[in-house]
């Protein structure tokens, strides 16, 4: 055989043997990884963990001074708002009443809801609404809520901003609004001398007069859409937490009149449950604490009046 023949005789056998390893590799090439991207969160979606207190910056600033200029816009809107707001206050009557885990709590009365114990109340003024966001943002200039919308209930606010907001909104007005205290909220959650004595504020059927975790979809709702309790008083059950002006502490048997909790502590009182909470959380004499400085957007407040 010629040099010639054998080296094409050579190649024509090498030849299967490289088809081979070429499909053996093109069949063992890995296939590209495609990355999904992750969607967006919804903006309402209900965190899962137990919130972390965040801090809330200091406004000394908001307590000793009001703003040097204000537009003739926003003077109009803060004189509106500050009309509707006189107009909502409720009159409510003085009266005693049984505080804390009475009967038609059943078996959901916690332990710092006890003992029960009488209390004497002296006549004052309530709103009959959670305080809005348009209400907040005439007065301070600003909107901390993670819900946006005007006739909503402000929310992501401190028992200190609280303060700062009340401090400014009586040198508007020269009146002395003022956080209720932990007593006047449960008496006027309860319908004060007309209570009927529901479970919940206005009804034993939550569903009736609370936004709250089963039925809010995941976020507050405008105030007054559901029923209002025998005074007229509405969301006293559920949309958002509202700041008292006690400090957190144990109840005690005897009877009282115009308490306002212990002298010191370390929480403030917060009342009536909100749209992240279970229908546990919304039962009129049920009560929690947080740190004054401690804001979450489920934590709002109403206003009180000693006199108008």
């Amino acid at each position: 055989m010629s040099p010639k023949h054998f080296i094409l005789t050579l190649l024509i056998m090498l030849c299967p043997i490289g088809m081979t390893a070429q499909t053996t590799i093109t069949r063992n090439k890995p296939k590209p990884v495609v990355v999904k991207p992750k969607p967006h969160p919804k903006p309402a979606a209900k965190p899962k963990a137990k919130p972390t207190p965040q801090r809330t910056p200091q406004h000394t600033s908001q307590h000793s001074s009001t703003p040097r200029s204000i537009s003739q816009s926003s003077t109009v809107s803060l004189s509106a708002e500050i009309n509707k707001l006189f107009n909502n206050m409720v009159y409510v009557s003085g009266g005693t009443f049984t505080m804390g885990g009475t009967s038609e709590q059943g078996n959901e009365a916690e332990n710092d809801e006890k003992p029960t114990h009488n209390v004497t109340l002296s006549s004052y003024y309530i709103c009959k609404y959670e305080v809005t966001q348009a209400l907040w943002r005439a007065v301070m200039g600003s909107n901390p809520s993670y819900f946006k919308g005007d006739n909503l209930p402000v929310e992501q606010v401190s028992w200190n901003d609280c303060q700062a907001f009340i401090n400014r909104l009586n040198s508007y007005t020269g009146r002395n609004f003022r956080l209720p205290t932990e007593a006047e909220w449960e008496f006027a959650a309860r319908g004060g001398n007309y209570s009927r004595r529901y479970k919940y504020s206005g009804s034993n059927y939550i569903d009736d007069v609370a936004w709250y975790y089963d039925n809010s979809g995941g976020r507050t709702h405008p105030v007054g859409t559901k029923q209002a309790n025998e005074l007229g008083l509405y969301d006293m059950s559920g949309n958002v937490w509202e700041w008292c002006s006690d400090w957190y502490g144990a109840y005690n048997s005897y009877s009282q009149t115009d308490p306002t909790g212990p002298y010191s502590g370390s929480r403030r009182v917060l009342r009536g449950g909100s749209w992240y909470c279970s229908a546990g959380s919304c039962h009129s004499s049920y009560r929690i604490g947080g740190p004054p400085d401690y804001s979450y957007y489920d934590l709002g407040l109403r206003l009180v009046l000693s006199q108008l």
